[in-house]
């Protein structure tokens, strides 16, 4: 990771933003600080949901805004973190914080892709689910809490080592 790390750093796209001056880099903190409140945000609605809040709103009315938004404060998030890397990533080479968020990330997208095939998930939107599969959403979503939580917490954590 540190060889990667120090690569993107002496890397062209490296130099490009750092060479952009204070205000790209402020910009850039800021669109991960929007990409990670608009996937939060909308990730803990959805989780909270499936964990049991709210049962008077089906999880497919709230699955509808809350996905496409979790997905792109995802993409952003994940773009901006790039380029913040690619200013200083040498500098958080033996930052544990580091070690903690990027697996956190890693297991909070495989679980968005498990969910996606769990036979509960597809029926959410056409039928009332049984307490089985209601279970089965409840631990998806702990999941990804536990997952998004702790990348979030890592990620903040990084810059305080």
């Amino acid at each position: 990771m540190p060889e990667l790390l120090a690569w993107l750093e002496g890397s062209a796209f490296g130099q490009f933003v750092r060479g952009s001056g204070v205000w790209v880099y402020s910009i850039i903190n800021l669109a991960h600080v929007f990409g990670l409140s608009t996937l939060f945000g909308s990730v803990l609605v959805l989780d909270l949901r499936l964990l049991g809040f709210w049962k008077h709103i089906s999880i497919a009315a709230i699955a509808r805004p809350t996905v496409p938004l979790a997905a792109t404060g995802f993409a952003a998030a994940a773009v901006s973190g790039f380029c913040m890397l690619a200013v200083n990533g040498s500098e958080y080479a033996g930052n544990p914080f580091l070690y903690v968020k990027f697996p956190a990330i890693a297991f909070g997208i495989v679980n968005v892709a498990v969910l996606q095939f769990l036979p509960a998930w597809k029926a959410r939107a056409t039928r009332e689910l049984t307490p089985r599969e209601r279970g089965q959403l409840a631990l998806a979503g702990a999941i990804s809490l536990l997952c998004w939580m702790t990348a979030i917490t890592a990620g903040r954590m990084i810059a305080y080592w």
